[in-house]
């Protein structure tokens, strides 16, 4: 016992007589971990029993209970997710959820003229001579008397009821793109109506005298063009005899002043 005590009291002092580069030295690599191939030390035996679960005492009615374990599960898209800062929904009214989106109005569409009104040559055995207009006004047409028989037809726009009139006059002027002054019974007559009128208007597309315009003698009608196409074929006028724009500048170009002119 007495030698064993003396042999480590050697030892020690031997260390620590040993300078630091020799320590150093010593522990510089460190030696390989050699396991017991004795597997039923105590030590190893040791290493396959589970930790023991300790008893949880509920308050409530005293009695133990071990808790049981739980399987946690990350979803990896819900931590990306949550990972951006969360951003809040605007609060809509109640009343705009059920509101119709409100779209921009139509344009409307104007109504086609009729293609009976369209200009076409058709037979002719009145007693009218060659280069002379009729019209007539029951039918809302109007007739160039052609050589052989023949006539060109249009539709045109005729006075409505109360405005209807019947003559012979001739052609005394021929205008294109004219002005427009409405007499002053007319001005009066729609101010009543709730419309007021201009007391000139030069000519052009929105101009309600159209393209060209055929006066007849003194009177204040008119074979004259129209902004409102959709109208031909019709009684809707003053007592003028209104035409589509391209009908009244072929009939413009096929007569002149002093073509005598019949309205029935």
């Amino acid at each position: 016992m007495k030698r064993s005590i003396l042999l480590a009291c050697a030892a020690l002092a031997a260390a620590l007589s040993t300078p630091p580069a020799a320590a150093q030295e010593r522990y510089g690599q460190r030696p390989p971990l050699v396991v017991s191939p004795d597997l039923s030390a105590p030590w190893v035996l040791q290493l396959g029993n589970k930790p023991q679960r300790r008893a949880v005492r509920t308050q409530e009615r005293g009695q133990a209970y071990y808790p049981a374990r739980e399987r946690v599960t990350i979803d990896r898209n819900a931590l990306r997710v949550m990972a951006h800062p969360r951003v809040r929904q605007p609060a809509f009214d109640r009343g705009l959820q059920t509101a119709a989106v409100a779209r921009p109005a139509a344009k409307p569409v104007e109504p086609q003229i009729n293609p009976l009104f369209l200009p076409q040559t058709v037979s002719y055995n009145g007693p009218e001579k060659p280069g002379t207009i009729v019209i007539d006004t029951n039918q809302n047409f109007l007739f160039l008397v052609e050589p052989g028989g023949k006539a060109r037809r249009y539709g045109v726009g005729t006075g409505k009821p109360g405005f209807e009139w019947a003559g012979t006059h001739k052609i005394t002027q021929k205008r294109e793109w004219p002005d427009w002054r409405p007499p002053a019974e007319m001005i009066a007559r729609e101010r009543a109506k709730g419309r007021e009128l201009p007391v000139h208007m030069a000519g052009g597309p929105a101009n309600p005298l159209g393209a060209r315009a055929l006066y007849l003698g003194s009177t204040l009608y008119r074979i004259h063009g129209t902004n409102q196409p959709w109208t031909i074929g019709q009684a809707v006028s003053s007592g003028c005899i209104r035409m589509r724009n391209e009908d009244v500048i072929e009939l413009y170009e096929r007569v002149g002043v002093g073509t005598k002119v019949i309205v029935i």
